[in-house]
């Protein structure tokens, strides 16, 4: 059974009862409005706590849900209360309520801060009868992982909020130093203000999610694959995080320096021994609240990019798990020892520093002698043992800026990175360092021929990994997974999918035979059943931006044009009444043109896209609210979630431009996306068809 559904951010949510944001609760009406619009699935970004990261995939705790989307006047404490104090507060919530519902998007740091005054607030009223809680001390009992993350909450809250690596104190703990601290009389209803923020989350979470299930609406999650260095996860149990290495990404086209997210990469190995408990509590967490759920970034559990920690890029990076280049196998190719020092260690030419620092010969020396050692009377220099990171480079500041860069760009130019003694890589840019370009024809042939060799049985390696994590994953609840698979294409990716029942993910404009010549969109027919569809994601630009401002969406007009787009005078060439429809459909589609955004485009789109042979069509709500131009921003920018590799107030802010009431009052919306809806499911026919 195919079903259509809709993503959108929980914060994005906007109802008469949100406080500035959404919340849990508002996803309730969200789900009627679903309803009237035959929508089966409602897919979330991703809920846990970020702590002062508005970015949902740096997660602050692997299943702390985030305070900011609780809703505080549905709580029991102020709901019931009537007394002066809770009046007063009742008055403070109401007027905050309107000063930030007026805007446009929501401050998250600013309100973030608010709910928490207010929740301390409503707290502190009701403290002794919440320290004597039964019903909290048995959900504490049910769910130990609240007990670090509330005593984390804390160090964090008295540490002013700064990453637990820069505490005086207990920056490493055990789980008895833990377990000590939450015992602590004193400390006791400090920290079990954290575990009751945490129960009426998931209380009312569970509220709406078992609301959504009963309207016969399935609700998928978004698990981030990696946690945030600064999470209570990582300070807990570091035990299973490689602290040296940070996840990323290889360079390519749009990234030629990669991609270094920050977050430090697993210790897969440390993982297995205790049968991956931590990952499978945090699965299981998560079924508390969905049938469905997205695996962030599915390639890194077939093989992760890592990188050094203190590496400002990610070109010294290398595939986690990999097969090495030994030593050994260098000097079999016809490499000396000197040879493969040269291939594995940068060496410096003076010149080329020497431009940089305003041609001053005796000033370069002297620089260079700072972070490098000469060879011999060479003019060429190697780091010297102390220089591990370009980060070291940089940190030089006496160094003038230029010349940093020059040699932190050297720095980088290696043709085997090596990861551990006596054991290297081959630098994903290998055929552009000046070693490469130094090694003679056959020479050349030779090593591309054994890198090509170690990258195909690395291939085998990562396929072995992700059928033991991935089966581990789909193990261990019944939510149906979906891969976030986008990225570079892994030769086992779509089996390991297929075998484990795993859906892909087809965004649209980006699923295309690349390879092929003119690098034609692929079919909607020849999509595959187990997959997931979509217009557009919440890294991407908005179907209407992408329509408007995008040079690929031509290539999408031509690929499927609307109906008579390319007739002459709107005609077909028929007779009677079928060539006046024919005409009449033509006409129509004169007005789809891509660089100009209108309800029919969007219809167009949509309609065409619910062609899909997926299981699930799934479009971000921006892309159906385009069904009305009563919703549209005046400048459709603003209705982006994300614009990566921009850090600002902006990003992941993005609310519905109506309360959600309204939307279920637009019968000529929900009649249309239930039409798509229909068209996707097979129950009705295009009506430009």
């Amino acid at each position: 059974m195919k079903m259509t559904g809709i993503s959108v951010p929980v914060g994005a949510l906007r109802t008469k009862k949100s406080f500035g944001i959404g919340e849990f609760l508002d996803i309730i009406p969200f789900a009627d409005f679903c309803k009237k619009a035959s929508l089966k699935v409602i897919q979330l970004l991703p809920v846990n706590d970020t702590g002062t990261e508005s970015s949902p995939y740096s997660a602050l705790s692997a299943s702390a849900l985030h305070p900011i989307y609780i809703s505080i006047e549905a709580l029991p404490e102020l709901s019931k209360a009537d007394d002066a104090e809770h009046k007063k507060l009742l008055a403070d919530i109401k007027k905050l309520k309107k000063q930030y519902n007026e805007l446009p998007r929501f401050p998250y740091k600013e309100l973030r801060n608010v709910k928490d005054m207010i929740l301390k607030e409503l707290f502190n009223l009701h403290r002794d009868e919440i320290v004597k809680s039964a019903e909290l001390e048995k959900w504490i009992a049910a769910n130990p992982w609240v007990k670090e993350y509330a005593v984390f909450k804390r160090l964090k809250s008295i540490n002013l909020e700064a990453s637990w690596k820069s505490w005086r104190q207990y920056r490493k703990i055990k789980a008895e130093g833990i377990e000590e601290l939450w015992e602590e009389k004193s400390l006791k209803a400090d920290h079990l203000f954290f575990a009751w923020v945490q129960m009426n989350l998931e209380k009312q979470f569970s509220q709406a999610s078992e609301y959504v299930s009963n309207l016969g609406i399935m609700l998928k999650g978004d698990i981030p694959i990696m946690m945030n260095e600064d999470s209570h996860d990582a300070w807990a149990h570091p035990e299973f995080f490689n602290d040296n290495l940070r996840a990323g990404s290889p360079p390519d086209g749009p990234n030629p320096a990669g991609q270094n997210w920050g977050f430090p990469t697993y210790n897969w190995k440390k993982l297995k021994k205790c049968d991956y408990s931590w990952w499978r509590d945090r699965l299981r967490q998560a079924a508390k609240f969905y049938q469905l759920f997205r695996i962030d970034h599915i390639l890194g559990f077939f093989r992760i990019w890592a990188v050094p920690q203190n590496e400002c890029t990610a070109l010294l990076g290398h595939t986690e798990p990999y097969e090495p280049v030994t030593i050994k196998e260098l000097e079999e190719l016809g490499f000396t020892k000197e040879r493969i020092k040269w291939l594995s260690l940068p060496h410096v030419p003076t010149y080329i520093v020497q431009s940089a620092n305003n041609g001053d010969y005796l000033g370069t020396h002297g620089i260079l002698h700072t972070i490098m050692d000469r060879i011999g009377d060479e003019e060429l220099w190697l780091f010297k043992p102390e220089i591990k990171s370009d980060k070291d480079i940089y940190a030089h500041e006496e160094i003038p800026l230029a010349v940093r860069d020059v040699l932190a760009k050297k720095w980088r130019d290696r043709m085997f990175v090596e990861v551990e003694d006596g054991k290297y890589y081959p630098a994903w840019t290998y055929d552009t360092t000046t070693a490469w370009s130094s090694l003679s024809d056959d020479e050349k042939r030779i090593t591309a021929q054994f890198i090509n060799e170690k990258r195909d049985d690395m291939e085998n390696l990562w396929e072995k990994q992700a059928r033991e994590l991935l089966g581990m994953i789909t193990d261990t609840t019944n939510m149906t997974a979906c891969a976030e698979d986008l990225g570079v294409n892994i030769r086992s990716l779509n089996s390991v999918l297929n075998d484990l029942s795993i859906m892909s993910l087809k965004v649209v404009r980006w699923n295309r035979l690349w390879a092929k010549e003119g690098q034609p969109f692929i079919p909607f027919e020849e999509y595959p059943e187990k997959s997931v569809t979509t217009t557009s994601v919440h890294d991407s630009s908005t179907l209407r931006l992408w329509w408007t401002e995008e040079p690929d969406a031509a290539d999408f007009y031509e690929a499927f044009p609307p109906v008579g787009a390319f007739s002459e005078s709107g005609a077909s060439g028929s007779r009677g009444s079928a060539k006046g429809a024919s005409a009449s459909k033509a006409a129509a589609s004169s007005n789809i043109k891509p660089g100009s955004y209108s309800p029919e485009v969007a219809e167009y789109l949509l309609e065409k896209v619910a062609e899909s042979q997926s299981i699930f069509c799934i479009h971000p709500v921006q892309d159906f609210l385009g069904l009305s131009e009563s919703y549209y921003a005046e400048n459709p920018l603003d209705e982006r979630i994300n614009v990566p590799g921009s850090v600002n107030e902006f990003n992941w802010t993005y609310r519905l431009p109506v309360p959600v009431e309204t939307l279920i009052k637009d019968n000529a919306l929900t009649k249309k996306i239930a039409a798509i809806a229909a068209l996707h499911d097979g129950k009705a026919k295009s009506k430009r068809s």
